[in-house]
């Protein structure tokens, strides 16, 4: 049966309704109608979600323990010095991951979306397993500490290679002016990530009754239970890998593949021809990076942290909870992120929020100090889920149409390379240095000085915002490319 091309549609993906009905409100085109897709569009919005979801879990498991479990069992010093090296360790995965978006790139460009997605994924969640069976520095010494750092490199490879894959699953196969909503989908699994790390740290926490305040190295929750969120990864592993073998490849990808016009070396073709772009790429998501970053892993420090350390004293439970709660926000707004990049274009959207959170930055001192917070028992809650809750949709406004923005500055044969390049040489800046920059802020310079880091990310990102291009209309599928 023979098909008719539609000229309002991008010649690279899906047809969509013929009977001019409008797209659904997931950004992807209704599968029932799409005479050139084999697998349903449901499949693919769960196969980019389960994903992220579980890469982000893997991730986060590591940035909850850095901060509360890892500095007692890893390292040892005095309680500043061991939560710095921790901190640094955190930053391993930072550094790995510009190398796993080159080699998952690589074979994305080459082989498949689908294929490099598989292997990103067990890489990550065989690291993440192993983490859960390590012996400690007081069992073996300082080999604890260097084993822990290779597979904290090793978790970084695998999300290196994760996210430009999902994104571009979830952006190659959306309905044109509607891809920022189809693409926020991989972008959800960052909040639902961190929603089952901390909240299963917290069911943990719970039950074993530990307390961070009064630390004994005897606890249960510090000899096995901690253990048992990286060991239970595996189960989720296995699920993503059920899921992400039943998918095929974009049209885009298969297209590209029909026309032979994959490049044999995507790292040197996309530094060659779109260096500008990666510049701008790693920018744009500066100020992303750094938000999430002090948001979650050095705010937990901080809460928890004792007067020693320029911390709070909180309880550890109490915060997760405070947590959890706070990130729903950055999940609810991904979603109204994705809609408000499709309705007025990426730069306009990105240029607003930036803007508000280097103002939010400048609010730091105000929200934090502990003469304004209150400090252990006497801590305002209700400030503190408050300054959270504003991090966060701000957080869910600007992460939510990055899947989209980023894969439209590359073309089709290097766009999972030049995607990954620039989402994971950001994260070195943006991510890496932040918890360990922060916590040396806070006891040097105090915690205004934090919130003024944070507005400094948002003036470089910016700027590159101002120099980008407006992608919104821009096809993804770029033919005759050698």
């Amino acid at each position: 049966m023979s098909t008719t091309t539609r000229p309002d549609l991008d010649p690279a993906e899906p047809a969509g309704p013929r009977d001019g009905s409008a797209a659904s409100a997931s950004g992807l085109v209704d599968d029932t109608s799409d005479p050139n897709s084999t697998v349903p569009r449901r499949r693919i919005i769960f196969a980019s979600l389960i994903g992220t979801t579980i890469e982000f879990y893997d991730f986060y498991i590591y940035a909850t323990a850095a901060v509360s479990i890892f500095p007692l069992l890893f390292f040892f010093g005095d309680e500043g010095t061991a939560l710095l090296a921790s901190m640094a360790t955190f930053g391993a995965a930072f550094v790995a991951r510009p190398v796993g978006s080159i080699i998952f790139g690589h074979f994305g460009d080459i082989v498949g979306r689908k294929a490099t997605l598989v292997g990103a994924l067990l890489t990550m969640g065989i690291a993440t397993f192993i983490i859960g069976l390590l012996p400690t520095y007081h069992q073996i010494g300082i080999w604890a500490p260097a084993m822990l750092t290779i597979l904290r490199f090793c978790q970084g490879l695998g999300l290196g290679g994760e996210w430009s894959g999902a994104a571009l699953l979830a952006s190659e196969t959306a309905r044109p002016g509607k891809r920022a909503q189809a693409a926020m989908w991989p972008q959800l699994g960052a909040p639902f990530g961190f929603i089952l790390a901390n909240g299963l740290f917290l069911l943990l926490a719970t039950l074993f009754d530990y307390q961070s305040t009064a630390t004994d190295l005897t606890d249960p929750f510090l000899v096995w239970g901690w253990r048992l969120p990286f060991i239970l990864s595996i189960v989720m592993v296995a699920v993503g890998l059920y899921v992400r073998l039943r998918i095929e490849e974009t049209p885009v990808f298969a297209r590209a593949m029909k026309n032979n016009e994959r490049v044999k070396a995507p790292i040197g073709e996309v530094f060659r021809k779109n260096w500008w772009e990666i510049i701008l790429g790693t920018f744009i998501m500066l100020a992303t990076y750094g938000l999430f970053y002090i948001m979650t892993t050095w705010v937990l420090s901080y809460a928890i942290g004792s007067a020693g350390t320029g911390g709070l004293h909180y309880d550890y439970q109490s915060f997760l909870v405070l947590q959890v709660l706070a990130i729903l926000f950055f999940a609810a707004f991904v979603p109204v992120a994705g809609h408000l990049a499709d309705r007025f274009g990426r730069r306009p959207m990105l240029i607003t929020v930036t803007a508000a959170i280097m103002v939010f930055g400048t609010t730091f001192g105000i929200w934090l100090d502990a003469g304004s917070m209150g400090t252990g028992d006497d801590l305002n809650i209700w400030q503190m889920l408050l300054f959270l809750s504003v991090g966060m949709a701000l957080m869910g406004l600007t992460f939510g149409p990055m899947s989209a923005v980023l894969p439209e500055l590359f073309p089709t044969n290097t766009r999972y390379t030049g995607s990954g390049v620039a989402y994971n040489a950001s994260s070195i800046l943006g991510a890496a240095l932040t918890p360990l920059a922060a916590t040396w802020l806070v006891q040097n310079y105090g915690v205004h000085a934090v919130g003024l880091y944070l507005a400094g990310l948002g003036a470089l990102t910016l700027i590159a915002l101002v120099l980008s291009p407006e992608t919104k209309t821009k096809s993804l599928y770029t033919p005759g490319t050698e």
